[in-house]
Protein backbone atom coordinates (compact mmCIF):
# COMPACT_ATOMS: atom_id res chain seq x y z
CA UNK A 1 0.00 0.00 0.00
CA UNK A 2 1.06 3.82 -0.68
CA UNK A 3 -0.36 7.39 -0.64
CA UNK A 4 0.53 10.21 -2.01
CA UNK A 5 2.14 12.95 -0.08
CA UNK A 6 2.97 16.44 -0.23
CA UNK A 7 6.26 17.74 0.88
CA UNK A 8 7.01 21.21 2.31
CA UNK A 9 10.04 23.23 3.26
CA UNK A 10 10.66 22.57 6.79
CA UNK A 11 11.71 24.79 9.16
CA UNK A 12 14.71 27.12 7.35
CA UNK A 13 15.35 29.60 10.63
CA UNK A 14 14.65 32.79 10.08
CA UNK A 15 15.30 32.91 6.48
CA UNK A 16 11.83 34.24 4.00
CA UNK A 17 11.80 34.35 0.40
CA UNK A 18 15.08 31.95 -0.16
CA UNK A 19 15.99 31.55 -3.61
CA UNK A 20 15.65 28.03 -5.49
CA UNK A 21 19.02 27.48 -7.11
CA UNK A 22 18.86 23.95 -8.12
CA UNK A 23 16.15 21.22 -7.92
CA UNK A 24 17.45 18.12 -7.86
CA UNK A 25 14.95 15.65 -8.83
CA UNK A 26 11.97 15.35 -11.02
CA UNK A 27 8.40 13.17 -11.60
CA UNK A 28 9.41 9.44 -11.17
CA UNK A 29 12.99 9.75 -9.23
CA UNK A 30 12.94 7.51 -6.59
CA UNK A 31 14.82 8.88 -3.32
CA UNK A 32 15.52 7.92 -0.17
CA UNK A 33 15.44 9.41 3.19
CA UNK A 34 17.76 12.33 3.46
CA UNK A 35 18.60 12.64 -0.26
CA UNK A 36 18.75 15.93 -1.34
CA UNK A 37 15.52 17.66 -3.10
CA UNK A 38 16.72 21.05 -4.27
CA UNK A 39 18.92 23.48 -2.98
CA UNK A 40 18.31 26.72 -1.40
CA UNK A 41 20.70 29.89 -1.16
CA UNK A 42 20.96 32.54 1.84
CA UNK A 43 22.94 35.46 1.96
CA UNK A 44 25.43 33.03 4.30
CA UNK A 45 25.21 29.74 2.21
CA UNK A 46 23.79 27.09 0.05
CA UNK A 47 22.04 24.67 1.35
CA UNK A 48 20.19 21.54 0.55
CA UNK A 49 16.75 20.59 1.91
CA UNK A 50 16.61 16.52 2.13
CA UNK A 51 13.79 14.02 1.77
CA UNK A 52 11.84 13.50 4.98
CA UNK A 53 11.21 9.98 3.55
CA UNK A 54 11.66 7.40 1.01
CA UNK A 55 9.35 7.20 -2.31
CA UNK A 56 8.34 8.39 -5.67
CA UNK A 57 8.37 11.35 -6.88
CA UNK A 58 5.05 12.23 -8.75
CA UNK A 59 5.07 15.88 -9.38
CA UNK A 60 7.70 18.77 -8.32
CA UNK A 61 5.86 21.89 -7.96
CA UNK A 62 8.97 24.59 -7.74
CA UNK A 63 11.27 25.30 -10.13
CA UNK A 64 14.51 27.29 -9.93
CA UNK A 65 14.14 30.81 -9.79
CA UNK A 66 11.46 30.36 -7.20
CA UNK A 67 11.27 31.58 -3.58
CA UNK A 68 10.12 29.78 -0.79
CA UNK A 69 9.67 29.99 2.80
CA UNK A 70 8.87 27.72 5.57
CA UNK A 71 6.03 25.71 4.62
CA UNK A 72 6.23 26.48 1.30
CA UNK A 73 5.47 23.25 -0.97
CA UNK A 74 8.04 21.50 -2.86
CA UNK A 75 7.09 18.61 -4.68
CA UNK A 76 4.39 15.29 -3.91
CA UNK A 77 5.88 11.75 -2.94
CA UNK A 78 4.37 8.46 -3.21
CA UNK A 79 5.43 6.82 -0.02
CA UNK A 80 4.59 3.42 1.74
CA UNK A 81 2.27 3.99 3.94
CA UNK A 82 3.91 2.61 6.96
CA UNK A 83 6.94 5.03 6.06
CA UNK A 84 6.87 7.44 9.05
CA UNK A 85 7.70 11.53 8.50
CA UNK A 86 9.08 13.36 11.00
CA UNK A 87 7.11 14.78 13.78
CA UNK A 88 5.15 18.28 12.66
CA UNK A 89 4.05 20.49 15.00
CA UNK A 90 0.25 21.42 15.02
CA UNK A 91 1.34 25.11 13.50
CA UNK A 92 2.98 23.19 10.66
CA UNK A 93 0.39 20.37 9.70
CA UNK A 94 -2.38 23.33 9.51
CA UNK A 95 -1.08 26.93 8.37
CA UNK A 96 -0.11 27.60 4.75
CA UNK A 97 3.20 28.62 3.75
CA UNK A 98 4.08 31.65 4.56
CA UNK A 99 5.14 32.73 1.86
CA UNK A 100 3.77 31.69 -1.20
CA UNK A 101 6.41 30.31 -4.14
CA UNK A 102 6.75 33.59 -6.29
CA UNK A 103 5.64 33.28 -9.95
CA UNK A 104 7.60 35.27 -12.97
CA UNK A 105 5.13 38.45 -13.81
CA UNK A 106 3.01 37.80 -11.04
CA UNK A 107 2.99 41.63 -9.99
CA UNK A 108 3.52 44.18 -12.37
CA UNK A 109 6.75 46.04 -13.03
CA UNK A 110 7.49 49.40 -11.52
CA UNK A 111 7.05 52.44 -13.62
CA UNK A 112 10.56 53.49 -14.91
CA UNK A 113 10.68 56.62 -17.76
CA UNK A 114 13.84 56.95 -18.17
CA UNK A 115 16.72 54.30 -17.49
CA UNK A 116 20.10 55.59 -17.20
CA UNK A 117 23.16 54.18 -19.13
CA UNK A 118 24.97 51.97 -17.24
CA UNK A 119 28.16 50.01 -17.80
CA UNK A 120 27.68 46.45 -19.67
CA UNK A 121 29.12 43.55 -18.09
CA UNK A 122 30.22 42.13 -20.91
CA UNK A 123 31.11 43.59 -24.29
CA UNK A 124 31.52 39.98 -25.60
CA UNK A 125 30.55 36.16 -24.81
CA UNK A 126 27.66 34.48 -25.26
CA UNK A 127 23.81 35.69 -24.97
CA UNK A 128 22.72 35.71 -21.75
CA UNK A 129 20.49 32.79 -20.12
CA UNK A 130 17.34 34.15 -19.17
CA UNK A 131 14.04 32.48 -19.13
CA UNK A 132 11.29 34.08 -21.66
CA UNK A 133 10.00 35.33 -18.39
CA UNK A 134 12.71 37.19 -17.42
CA UNK A 135 13.58 38.61 -20.56
CA UNK A 136 9.96 40.18 -21.47
CA UNK A 137 9.86 41.39 -17.80
CA UNK A 138 13.26 43.67 -18.83
CA UNK A 139 11.55 44.85 -21.83
CA UNK A 140 9.39 46.26 -19.99
CA UNK A 141 11.62 47.84 -17.92
CA UNK A 142 13.54 49.10 -20.68
CA UNK A 143 16.60 46.92 -19.34
CA UNK A 144 19.20 45.40 -21.67
CA UNK A 145 19.72 42.14 -20.66
CA UNK A 146 23.21 41.99 -21.92
CA UNK A 147 24.09 44.72 -19.21
CA UNK A 148 22.76 42.94 -16.54
CA UNK A 149 24.85 40.67 -14.41
CA UNK A 150 23.29 36.91 -13.81
CA UNK A 151 23.57 35.10 -10.73
CA UNK A 152 21.49 32.17 -11.34
CA UNK A 153 22.96 28.55 -11.00
CA UNK A 154 25.19 27.73 -14.24
CA UNK A 155 24.88 31.91 -15.22
CA UNK A 156 21.01 31.62 -15.34
CA UNK A 157 19.76 35.77 -15.00
CA UNK A 158 17.19 36.00 -12.73
CA UNK A 159 14.38 38.38 -12.04
CA UNK A 160 16.01 39.72 -9.53
CA UNK A 161 18.87 40.56 -10.90
CA UNK A 162 16.95 42.80 -13.52
CA UNK A 163 15.49 44.60 -10.54
CA UNK A 164 18.75 44.97 -8.68
CA UNK A 165 19.93 46.51 -11.84
CA UNK A 166 17.23 48.72 -12.17
CA UNK A 167 17.55 49.71 -8.74
CA UNK A 168 21.48 50.60 -9.10
CA UNK A 169 20.51 52.62 -11.87
CA UNK A 170 18.00 54.41 -10.15
CA UNK A 171 20.89 55.26 -7.49
CA UNK A 172 23.26 56.43 -10.19
CA UNK A 173 20.50 58.30 -11.45
CA UNK A 174 19.75 60.20 -7.91
CA UNK A 175 23.46 60.38 -6.36
CA UNK A 176 25.18 63.72 -7.76
CA UNK A 177 28.35 61.98 -5.87
CA UNK A 178 27.97 58.63 -7.66
CA UNK A 179 27.32 60.26 -10.81
CA UNK A 180 30.37 62.48 -10.31
CA UNK A 181 33.22 60.19 -9.72
CA UNK A 182 31.89 56.74 -9.25
CA UNK A 183 33.28 56.35 -5.65
CA UNK A 184 30.22 54.86 -3.72
CA UNK A 185 29.40 57.81 -1.80
CA UNK A 186 32.18 58.00 0.09
CA UNK A 187 34.52 60.57 -1.61
CA UNK A 188 37.17 58.08 -2.62
CA UNK A 189 38.82 58.41 -6.38
CA UNK A 190 36.53 55.99 -8.32
CA UNK A 191 37.60 52.88 -9.20
CA UNK A 192 40.02 52.34 -12.19
CA UNK A 193 38.05 50.64 -15.30
CA UNK A 194 41.14 48.59 -16.77
CA UNK A 195 41.08 46.77 -19.94
CA UNK A 196 43.27 43.69 -18.76
CA UNK A 197 42.67 41.78 -21.82
CA UNK A 198 45.11 44.25 -24.00
CA UNK A 199 47.96 42.73 -21.34
CA UNK A 200 47.06 39.36 -22.03
CA UNK A 201 44.55 35.85 -22.35
CA UNK A 202 41.96 36.64 -19.21
CA UNK A 203 38.94 34.52 -18.48
CA UNK A 204 35.98 36.01 -17.04
CA UNK A 205 33.71 34.36 -13.86
CA UNK A 206 30.62 35.49 -12.33
CA UNK A 207 30.61 35.77 -8.74
CA UNK A 208 28.27 33.55 -6.68
CA UNK A 209 25.79 35.69 -5.23
CA UNK A 210 27.09 34.18 -2.14
CA UNK A 211 30.33 36.03 -2.70
CA UNK A 212 28.80 39.14 -3.79
CA UNK A 213 26.73 39.75 -0.50
CA UNK A 214 29.76 39.19 1.38
CA UNK A 215 31.78 41.67 -0.42
CA UNK A 216 29.28 44.27 0.35
CA UNK A 217 28.61 43.37 3.93
CA UNK A 218 32.26 42.82 4.86
CA UNK A 219 32.88 46.55 3.37
CA UNK A 220 29.81 47.70 5.10
CA UNK A 221 31.30 46.62 8.26
CA UNK A 222 34.82 47.84 7.47
CA UNK A 223 33.37 51.49 7.33
CA UNK A 224 30.76 51.22 10.20
CA UNK A 225 32.92 49.36 13.07
CA UNK A 226 35.98 50.91 14.48
CA UNK A 227 38.65 48.22 13.57
CA UNK A 228 41.77 47.20 16.36
CA UNK A 229 44.53 45.32 15.59
CA UNK A 230 46.29 43.75 18.51
CA UNK A 231 48.90 41.07 18.63
CA UNK A 232 50.41 39.25 21.07
CA UNK A 233 52.84 36.10 21.66
CA UNK A 234 51.91 33.02 23.98
CA UNK A 235 54.20 29.80 24.64
CA UNK A 236 51.78 26.79 23.56
CA UNK A 237 54.60 24.17 24.27
CA UNK A 238 52.78 22.27 26.41
CA UNK A 239 49.28 22.78 25.18
CA UNK A 240 50.32 21.60 22.22
CA UNK A 241 52.22 19.00 23.49
CA UNK A 242 49.12 18.08 25.56
CA UNK A 243 47.22 18.03 22.30
CA UNK A 244 49.10 15.62 20.72
CA UNK A 245 49.01 13.44 24.03
CA UNK A 246 45.39 13.11 23.59
CA UNK A 247 45.11 12.42 19.88
CA UNK A 248 47.47 9.60 20.33
CA UNK A 249 45.88 8.09 23.37
CA UNK A 250 42.79 8.11 22.05
CA UNK A 251 43.01 5.75 19.41
CA UNK A 252 42.29 6.11 15.66
CA UNK A 253 38.06 6.40 16.27
CA UNK A 254 38.65 8.51 19.14
CA UNK A 255 38.01 12.21 19.33
CA UNK A 256 40.41 14.33 16.92
CA UNK A 257 41.71 17.45 19.15
CA UNK A 258 42.47 20.54 16.63
CA UNK A 259 44.07 23.54 18.36
CA UNK A 260 40.85 25.41 16.84
CA UNK A 261 38.54 23.41 20.66
CA UNK A 262 41.37 25.24 22.50
CA UNK A 263 41.04 28.55 21.05
CA UNK A 264 36.93 28.25 21.36
CA UNK A 265 37.30 27.64 24.94
CA UNK A 266 39.63 29.96 25.79
CA UNK A 267 38.20 32.90 23.76
CA UNK A 268 34.49 32.21 26.14
CA UNK A 269 37.16 32.48 29.10
CA UNK A 270 38.35 36.02 27.73
CA UNK A 271 34.74 37.01 26.95
CA UNK A 272 33.47 36.36 30.55
CA UNK A 273 36.46 38.58 31.69
CA UNK A 274 35.39 41.38 29.20
CA UNK A 275 31.68 40.75 28.54
CA UNK A 276 31.44 44.29 25.88
CA UNK A 277 33.71 42.25 23.67
CA UNK A 278 30.47 39.95 23.54
CA UNK A 279 28.12 42.60 22.85
CA UNK A 280 26.34 43.91 19.57
CA UNK A 281 24.83 47.71 19.25
CA UNK A 282 21.53 48.32 19.56
CA UNK A 283 18.46 50.90 19.16
CA UNK A 284 16.04 51.66 21.72
CA UNK A 285 13.26 54.31 21.68
CA UNK A 286 15.93 56.26 19.11
CA UNK A 287 19.08 56.20 21.59
CA UNK A 288 21.72 53.62 21.14
CA UNK A 289 22.70 51.09 23.60
CA UNK A 290 24.97 48.15 24.04
CA UNK A 291 23.49 44.84 24.13
CA UNK A 292 25.47 42.34 26.50
CA UNK A 293 24.83 38.65 25.66
CA UNK A 294 24.51 36.23 28.42
CA UNK A 295 25.39 33.36 26.20
CA UNK A 296 28.49 32.30 24.37
CA UNK A 297 27.89 30.99 20.58
CA UNK A 298 31.82 30.89 19.05
CA UNK A 299 31.57 31.13 15.29
CA UNK A 300 34.59 29.45 13.31
CA UNK A 301 35.96 30.03 9.66
CA UNK A 302 35.18 26.66 7.47
CA UNK A 303 36.46 26.70 4.13
CA UNK A 304 34.45 25.44 1.59
CA UNK A 305 34.22 24.91 -2.71
CA UNK A 306 31.61 28.12 -2.36
CA UNK A 307 34.38 29.99 -0.48
CA UNK A 308 34.21 30.59 3.30
CA UNK A 309 31.79 29.85 6.16
CA UNK A 310 31.09 30.75 9.55
CA UNK A 311 29.42 27.97 11.77
CA UNK A 312 28.69 28.13 14.99
CA UNK A 313 29.37 26.53 18.25
CA UNK A 314 26.39 27.26 20.70
CA UNK A 315 26.62 27.85 24.60
CA UNK A 316 30.71 26.77 24.18
CA UNK A 317 30.85 27.47 27.61
CA UNK A 318 28.58 24.50 28.55
CA UNK A 319 31.03 22.26 26.61
CA UNK A 320 33.86 20.67 27.26
CA UNK A 321 36.72 20.75 24.79
CA UNK A 322 35.79 17.26 23.81
CA UNK A 323 32.50 17.85 22.43
CA UNK A 324 33.94 21.53 21.22
CA UNK A 325 36.31 19.61 19.06
CA UNK A 326 33.62 17.04 17.75
CA UNK A 327 31.21 19.74 16.97
CA UNK A 328 33.93 21.44 15.21
CA UNK A 329 34.43 18.72 12.75
CA UNK A 330 30.58 17.62 12.56
CA UNK A 331 30.08 21.01 11.63
CA UNK A 332 32.83 21.38 8.85
CA UNK A 333 32.07 18.51 7.38
CA UNK A 334 28.79 19.75 6.58
CA UNK A 335 30.00 22.87 5.71
CA UNK A 336 32.02 21.06 2.96
CA UNK A 337 29.31 19.14 1.73
CA UNK A 338 27.05 22.12 1.38
CA UNK A 339 24.77 20.89 4.23
CA UNK A 340 24.77 23.62 6.61
CA UNK A 341 21.21 24.98 8.16
CA UNK A 342 20.73 28.82 9.06
CA UNK A 343 20.36 27.73 12.26
CA UNK A 344 24.00 26.47 12.36
CA UNK A 345 25.01 29.56 10.86
CA UNK A 346 23.17 32.15 13.22
CA UNK A 347 23.26 33.25 16.30
CA UNK A 348 26.67 33.90 16.70
CA UNK A 349 28.53 36.31 19.30
CA UNK A 350 32.23 35.98 18.05
CA UNK A 351 33.98 34.33 15.91
CA UNK A 352 37.73 32.50 15.81
CA UNK A 353 39.65 32.59 12.25
CA UNK A 354 40.57 29.41 11.08
CA UNK A 355 44.50 28.77 11.73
Amino acid sequence: MSEIREIHVPDIGDFKDLPVIEVLVKPGDKVAFDDPLLTLESDKASMDVPSPGAGTVVSVTIKEGDRVSKGSSILTLQMAVDETLPAQSAENSTVVADVVVSKPDSNPPPSVVVMPVAPAVSTSGPKPHASPSVRSYARKLGVDVTRVAATGKGGRMLREDVERFVKDALVRLDSPVLRADNSGGLNLLPWPDIDFAKFGTVEKVALSRIKKISGANLSRNWVMIPHVTNSEEADITGLEAFRVQLNTEGGKDAIKYTMLAFLIKAAVASLKAFPQFNSSLGNEDGEPILILKQYYHIGFAADTPNGLVVPVIRDADQKGIGQIATECGELARKARDGKLGPADMTGGTFTVSSL
